[in-house]
């Protein structure tokens, strides 16, 4: 149903004021990955770059590197042999290229020896005046996105390639609230001359759920003793801070929103759920958010979520009666909410906390694309090193499993050994996979780690039965969740881009086995044969 009041058809105030601004903007600067123990990881990242742009400009046409285009830093990671691998986004004139992603991948010396490209490879268009006006598509967008409630629609120009053909394109982020107070966004994509629509997805990442209790037990927190007196939710090593959102919705939250938790003996919540003690669930996700960071810094040399060390916000409390949990990369915070308020506790278990903001890294490095196949990926990521998490954390409380948001969702919200036994997800690839909708087709990837990690068939794993099926009928050998994990992160961080989809992911994560464990190692043929027992060749 459209919005029923002219109120909330009209642009926000300022929308249409800001799309110059919108328009003439680049994409900012992404962080670098740490550089090997021992050298100078400034010096060594300013080489790198440097070296990747002479190394696109001297082979422009292998890139599609032509005249109008610049080149944006997202990321760079250096491995310990001295390799290099730099992520950049493109522009041309000045504008956003969606699917125009890259990597330059160099050996020690500088010189190139690979690349992996996004759909795009030329990026010009004829024109950057669109014919159809920004104030047009901002309303024709707010009629796209029924069901928001106070929306704001906010219309950007860009060159859109992700078909790999650059056509000009106003890509329109409508915001506002949904049911409970939730934050819903929808991304309307319309063809800047003719007004065609070309695609629309949902702009915010989100995992729903419901649980019975409280997560994590008894557990140790870090917090920060105040000059006062008193202590309060500041992780002085992680540098995570814990507010109190007082359940106003998620889309009117700045990392300064709220109140900081603070306290004078120390000790923390009551461990009920439904707690009239509002710190009780600020425990719980100050504590996962820990074992979130320390997962991607102890297993991946990774300092935070864009790998600059900075810590998140964590907002606990947020909506009313919101069944649900969010990242936000703009505000660069956590949010979390209460439940349904009579059967469904907080929103803050280990896997759920470890999905969102795995969301944050995916961002930050191959930000693959929330709509078709790359958006499965997207949730599929987050499922696998959510997953991981409460497998690094090995809570007594909260057992690790391959059951996702089984505390928050009981028994579960998704499964990995057959994920089509929620009815609604891929256990194997096929051409429609892409059009399911990116929590279903997520199945797909789901599947293909539990297989390269334990293998097919039936078995029992810290009291859980689990029976994994192949779609071609073969036995596959898993070789462990950790080795599984590092080719997908390496995977993620060095090979794929904002348009890989399930085949792009087979050749980025056979190229990730083959750096970590070499080209005929056990894991190689491992990896191989979990994407062909889920029908991915």
């Amino acid at each position: 149903m459209s919005p029923s009041s002219s109120s909330r058809r009209r642009l926000a105030a300022g929308a249409i004021a800001a799309t110059a601004a919108l328009v003439a903007a680049t994409v900012t600067t992404g962080t670098a990955s740490a550089a090997p123990t021992g050298r100078d990881a400034a010096t060594d990242r300013a080489a790198a770059i440097a070296q990747a742009r002479a190394n696109v400009a001297r082979d422009a046409a292998l890139f599609g590197y032509t005249d109008g285009q610049d080149l944006i830093v997202r990321d760079v990671v250096l491995d310990a042999d001295g390799t290099r691998h730099v992520r950049f986004d493109r522009t041309y004139l000045g504008l956003p290229v969606v699917g125009g992603d890259l990597v330059v991948h160099q050996d020690a010396r500088g010189r190139l020896k690979d690349s992996s490209r996004a759909a795009a490879h030329d990026a010009a268009v004829r024109t950057i005046v669109p014919t159809v006006p920004a104030q047009l598509t901002a309303g024709r967008a707010l009629q796209a996105a029924p069901g928001i409630g106070n929306p704001v629609s906010s219309p950007e120009l860009v060159v859109w390639a992700a078909d790999g053909t650059p056509r000009l394109a106003w890509r329109t982020t409508v915001q506002g609230t949904g049911d409970h107070g939730r934050p819903a966004g929808r991304v309307i994509v319309t063809d800047a001359t003719t007004g065609e629509r070309i695609e629309a997805y949902d702009a915010e990442h989100q995992a729903g759920g419901t649980g019975h209790s409280e997560y994590t037990g008894d557990i140790t927190i870090d917090t920060t003793a105040q000059s006062g007196g008193g202590y309060a939710l500041i992780d002085p090593v992680r540098g995570h801070v814990t507010r109190d959102a007082h359940n106003v919705s998620a889309n009117t939250l700045t990392a300064s929103s709220g109140t900081l938790y603070t306290d004078a003996d120390n000790v923390w919540g009551d461990g009920r759920k439904f707690s009239a003690d509002r710190a009780t669930a600020a425990v719980d996700a100050h504590a996962n958010t820990a074992w979130t960071y320390d997962y991607y810094k102890n297993t991946f040399n990774r300092a935070g979520i864009r790998n600059d060390g900075r810590g998140a916000t964590v907002f606990v409390h947020v909506g009313t009666n919101w069944d649900n949990a969010q990242w936000s990369d703009s505000c660069f915070c956590m949010m979390t909410g209460d439940g349904d308020g009579s059967v469904d506790p907080e929103q803050v278990d280990l896997d759920t906390m470890g999905h969102e903001m795995t969301h944050g890294v995916t961002s930050a490095t191959a930000n693959l694309r929330y709509s078709g196949e790359s958006g499965g990926l997207n949730e599929a990521t987050s499922d696998i090193f959510g997953t991981m998490v409460e497998w690094y954390a090995a809570n007594a409380v909260d057992t690790p499993d391959y059951l996702f948001s089984d505390q928050s969702t009981p028994p579960w919200l998704r499964r990995f050994d057959k994920p089509s036994l929620d009815g609604r997800s891929a256990d194997c690839w096929s051409r429609k996979v892409g059009q399911l909708d990116v929590h279903n087709s997520s199945g797909v990837g789901n599947h293909w780690f539990f297989l390269a990690a334990e293998g097919s068939g039936s078995r029992t794993i810290n009291g859980v039965a689990y029976n994994s099926p192949t779609c071609n009928g073969s036995t596959v050998t898993g070789i462990g969740n950790q080795k599984a994990a590092a080719i997908w992160y390496r995977a993620l961080t060095v090979y794929m881009t904002s348009t890989t989809d399930y085949k792009g992911a087979r050749t980025a994560s056979l190229n990730a086995a083959r750096d970590l464990y070499g080209l005929n190692g056990t894991e190689y043929k491992a990896v191989a044969a979990a994407w062909s027992a889920v029908s991915v060749a």
